[in-house]
């Protein structure tokens, strides 16, 4: 199998490391060569947090370089914006609908952009979610990263129940079924 390059943005806050452990948890559990890197930018909640996820037979190093991905999680609309030039061609852009407004855009410095995921599908192939209100309605939003994680697993080589064991290995033991019940609604879309 050719190594995957897997990129998972978002804020800080957002749960952008634990995905990229059960990301990589579950390569690891498949038996494949795994290479994680985190690059934090500002990492308190607000900042810009990347990390790369890579795994097949034989991974020589961490880093996803600029058109590689083969999906890019995107935890906010304006993250995916900033990281879709890594994506390949062919490559799965998975979107959570959501806005989170930079410092510069707080202070009155920049502006949002409008129109992001209509210009993003243009490029990409593109597959939004509105996972924070999918999240509540479940009653926990601290789970919205599980839903558009659902969502990406169908872009990937991994069954179900493989999701299912490291997602029990991961997270905190009490929040096992809510982020098992957030997986699902996301792959279910």
């Amino acid at each position: 199998m050719a190594v995957k390059n897997i990129m998972i943005v978002g804020v800080g806050g957002q749960g952008t490391l634990l995905t990229s452990r059960i990301l990589g948890g579950l390569a690891i559990s498949a038996g494949y060569d795994v290479k994680l890197s985190e690059v934090h930018g500002m990492a308190q909640r607000g900042g810009s947090v990347v990390t790369f996820v890579r795994y097949g037979q034989d991974v020589a190093e961490p880093i996803v370089e600029e058109g590689q991905a083969d999906v890019i999680i995107a935890f906010e609309r304006l993250e995916a914006l900033r990281y879709a030039h890594f994506l390949k061609k062919d490559g799965a852009l998975v979107v959570n609908d959501w806005k989170i407004d930079p410092m510069p855009v707080v202070i009155g410095a920049a502006k949002y952009p409008e129109n992001i995921i209509e210009n993003l599908e243009k490029e990409h192939k593109v597959y939004t979610v509105n996972a924070t209100e999918e999240s509540k309605m479940l009653g926990n939003p601290r789970v919205f990263n599980l839903i558009v994680l659902g969502v990406a697993a169908q872009h990937m080589d991994f069954t179900k129940e493989q999701w299912y064991q490291v997602i029990e290995n991961t997270v905190p033991p009490k929040t096992i079924e809510i982020n098992k019940k957030a997986f699902d609604t996301g792959y279910e879309m």
